[in-house]
């Protein structure tokens, strides 16, 4: 099975086109990490998964438009067949988190078969003059990575990693100056501070990019155009390769929404090359 064929990728594409309400968007989310094992969930294990009740499975299974959540598990062994099992024994924990990134990256490079939705993120941020930047808690050093990359292209990148008053402070000041678009780097968990950051950005019109762990994360209603990267999950603490490279996909094409992006690169090259920036 292809990575474009994945049972994530068959899940997403079950899921799109529903309108879901914010546990349901979490039921769906659960799902997707979750992928290979789904079809063999009875509603009270794929409840306590996500962390909701088993009555709101059901309701999950009928919004998707089954009878119930047994017509769903049905259809879903069907449409997501069990993939080859891979035997991991011969494996340790942490060789099992690196096999684990490993598929996050497949499926990543699946979703970049299609680069549009990058490339119109590409666009939207290079057009944007300020560009913030917000990272809060866990995704602050996506978001830190980014913009200091972005700033050797971008003429004005303004990064956003401490939320409250400060944070809307600032991001008032960049739309004063012109800013008519905001990245935002969401990761699990999900801090209630980032929503209410966002549901201000899009008060102040900004066009809102955020790359998520999923196209069903919290952020995803206050998000014009969100792009997906799993992390992983085997370890005590998330880790995010996927969404470090999307970033620096994302970081490609803003270059190529920047005209003058090459030149930039290359005076900043000899500017470093006369300080002695970097030892060689």
């Amino acid at each position: 099975m292809s990575a474009s064929d994945s049972p994530a990728n068959r899940l997403q594409a079950l899921f799109e086109g529903h309108r879901l309400t914010p546990t349901q968007r979490r039921i769906a989310h659960s799902m997707v990490r979750r992928a290979a094992d789904v079809p063999f969930l009875s509603s009270v294990e794929l409840a306590e998964l996500a962390g909701v009740s088993q009555p709101s499975v059901t309701r999950f299974a009928v919004a998707l438009g089954f009878d119930g959540y047994p017509a769903l598990r049905r259809h879903l062994r069907e449409v997501v067949p069990a993939e080859p099992v891979v035997d991991n024994g011969a494996f340790n924990e942490y060789q099992q988190a690196v096999e684990a990134e490993i598929e996050n990256l497949r499926h990543l490079a699946a979703l970049l078969a299609d680069p549009a939705p990058v490339e119109r993120a590409g666009r939207v941020l290079a057009a944007s003059r300020p560009l913030p930047v917000l990272g809060l808690r866990a995704a602050a050093p996506q978001a830190f990575g980014f913009a200091y990359f972005a700033a050797k292209v971008h003429p004005d990148v303004r990064l956003l990693d401490e939320a409250g008053s400060m944070v809307q402070d600032r991001m008032d000041a960049a739309v004063r100056a012109g800013a008519s678009a905001l990245l935002c780097f969401a990761l699990p968990r999900h801090p209630r501070e980032v929503l209410d950051t966002l549901a201000y950005a899009r008060e102040a019109g900004l066009t809102i990019v955020t790359v998520a762990d999923s196209a069903f994360a919290p952020v995803a209603r206050y998000s014009d155009l969100l792009l997906p990267a799993a992390v992983g999950t085997g370890l005590a603490f998330d880790t995010a390769c996927a969404p470090m490279l999307l970033g620096r996909v994302l970081l490609e094409a803003l270059c190529d929404g920047l005209p003058d992006a090459q030149a930039r690169l290359e005076e900043f090259d000899a500017r470093a090359a006369a300080r002695g920036l970097f030892v060689e």
